[in-house]
């Protein structure tokens, strides 16, 4: 009896924990080596976060041809429900790539933020998350971040309502949830100077897309960033790219309750 008590009060009070356990299961198995983008102009704003991604792989991983390996299907202004999911992970239908051992779905930037639209979001991530596991392959939800001023739908701390959405539905779906959005609350919370987003509030700049690829490099690997001397040919500076690294390395262990491994140690 004592057992069931203790088991309630976990769930009831440490939630996340359950969560972060059922992902950490998951990410054991064999780290993915094709990987496909599907979303919209969040992700191919600066240069696309999928080339910054491919390089930091291809310094993690030796031997490795990113550009055969990662790729990215957007639509500007798309949610989940304009992707024709099914098409694009078929075979060769995408270069030559016969599977795509994971699909990451980046969804609207305004799909959490009210009923109908939550309700629109879920269901479309259940239906594209079904396909993409009868496919074989592994899905996974990329968090996506929240408006700043000047942007009209700004609000204070949006970020718990988006981060709330997306944790319910990768729960639901039992797939890994990628903090993107929840490291760019962190560096706003704790270098108010930062920026992160493009003069519109809604599109993310040069660092925050390298702060993104660097999240979702630590979500699927499980490894810190902090090491990787990729810096889009200098156009991030060793302060910066150290910072965001390590922002990076901080949103996801929080998150998903692990301890990333090191990767390598900085210069």
């Amino acid at each position: 009896m004592k057992n069931i008590y203790f088991f309630l009060l976990i769930v009831l009070f440490f939630p996340n924990l359950l969560i972060s356990q059922e992902f950490e299961k998951q990410d054991k198995n064999e780290e993915p080596r094709t990987i496909l983008f599907i979303g919209n102009s969040y992700l191919y704003y600066g240069d696309s976060l999928h080339n910054h991604f491919k390089r930091m792989v291809e310094e993690y991983l030796k031997e490795y041809d990113g550009g055969e390996s990662v790729k990215s299907a957007t639509i500007g202004g798309a949610r989940l429900k304009h992707h024709d999911v099914e098409r694009l992970i078929k075979p060769k239908a995408i270069s030559s790539i016969k599977k795509f051992d994971l699909v990451i779905l980046q969804g609207g930037s305004s799909e959490p933020l009210n009923k109908e639209n939550r309700k629109e979001f879920s269901y479309y991530a259940a239906k594209h998350i079904e396909t993409i596991k009868a496919n074989n392959s592994k899905a996974a939800l990329y968090m996506t971040h929240a408006f700043v001023k000047p942007h009209n739908d700004f609000e204070v701390n949006q970020i718990k309502v988006i981060e709330e959405v997306y944790s319910k539905v990768g729960k639901e779906n039992n797939v890994l949830v990628i903090p993107v959005g929840l490291a760019f609350d962190i560096a706003y919370k704790e270098f108010p100077n930062i920026k992160l987003h493009k003069d519109d509030g809604t599109h993310p700049n040069l660092m925050g897309t390298y702060l993104a690829a660097c999240t979702v490099f630590a979500s699927i690997y499980d490894k810190s960033p902090v090491g990787l001397k990729y810096d889009y040919y200098g156009e991030i500076n060793k302060k910066d790219r150290i910072l965001l690294q390590k922002i990076a390395e901080k949103a996801t262990s929080n998150y998903l309750d692990k301890k990333l491994t090191i990767f390598a140690n900085d210069d």
